[in-house]
Parts: C-alpha cells; structure tokens; sequence
C-alpha cells in the first residue's frame, strides 16, 4: 500500500472515531438533562458530595440491591 492511501484509510478511520465520541457523548449528556428535567433522578443533591464527603454522612440514595438482599433475608429467616 502506498502511504497516500495509508494516511487516508487513517483519515477516514479518525473521522469515524471522532464521530462516534461526539454521538456517545452527546446521547449520555441528553440523558442526564432528560432524567433531570423528568424529575426521575435529581443531580443537584449530588453536588452537595463536595462539600459533605465525610465517611458519616447519610447516602443520598437508597440502593435496591440491599433491599433485594433485606426481602430474600427476611424470607430466610421466617421459615
């Protein structure tokens, strides 16, 4: 191959990739403002980690892992 068409293969390949970080970029930032705008998650509690990170402080959410875990423990212990 010649280096011309090397360096445009790279082009092409450069371009591509550019793309596809901009669409991914763009598609995640879209839906933080959605989920945001929604009311589905609120994102300025988050900014408040900041200034309150201590190992004491409450969690701002609650996980539905440990409350899958809690229900199947609960089931356990009531047999």
């Amino acid at each position: 191959m010649e280096y011309e068409t090397l360096m445009t293969i790279q082009a092409y390949a450069k371009f591509g990739l550019m793309t596809l970080v901009f669409v991914v970029f763009y598609s995640y930032a879209y839906s933080i403002y959605k989920r945001d705008k929604t009311g589905e998650r609120d994102f300025e509690q988050y900014s408040s980690l900041v200034l309150d990170d201590n190992i004491e402080s409450k969690p701002l959410e609650k996980r539905q892992k440990d409350d899958e875990n809690q229900i199947d423990a609960s089931r356990d212990n009531s047999k």
